[in-house]
């Protein structure tokens, strides 16, 4: 019976799947097909259509899965400790010393090494 309704969802998936197709493509062909109706009433639209769209999809397995994953994600961006503004700063001035320093090398030893190979050959 379980392995039943594991299938029935899994076609019901598919013709949201396809709902969500039509209704994207929908608001695409839409968009060229009303050209001359003004931009902000075709923003609209296709707003309309996506959102739609957009719940149809969550609805789905897969999609349900999506939405709980950009869930968890919030909540771990909750769970992060930021740096303060001045950690910010000086770990900022931290990268661009060493950057500029690691420039300077790396143009020294280039020209010290072009100046012994103009040497060597001549």
């Amino acid at each position: 019976m379980n392995a039943k309704v594991e299938a029935k969802t899994f076609r019901l998936d598919g013709l949201k799947w396809l709902l969500v197709a039509l209704l994207v493509g929908g608001a695409v062909a839409g968009n060229s097909y009303y050209a001359e109706i003004p931009l902000l009433y075709r923003v609209l639209a296709i707003v309309a259509l996506c959102l739609m769209a957009a719940f149809v999809a969550v609805q789905t397995e897969k999609g349900n899965a999506f939405w709980n994953l950009l869930r968890e994600a919030q909540n771990e961006v909750r769970r992060v400790v930021w740096p303060s503004r001045q950690e910010a700063t000086q770990t900022t001035l931290i990268v661009v010393v060493f950057v500029l320093l690691m420039a300077v090398i790396l143009w020294a030893l280039d020209s010290g090494l072009g100046w012994a190979a103009s040497k060597i050959i001549g």
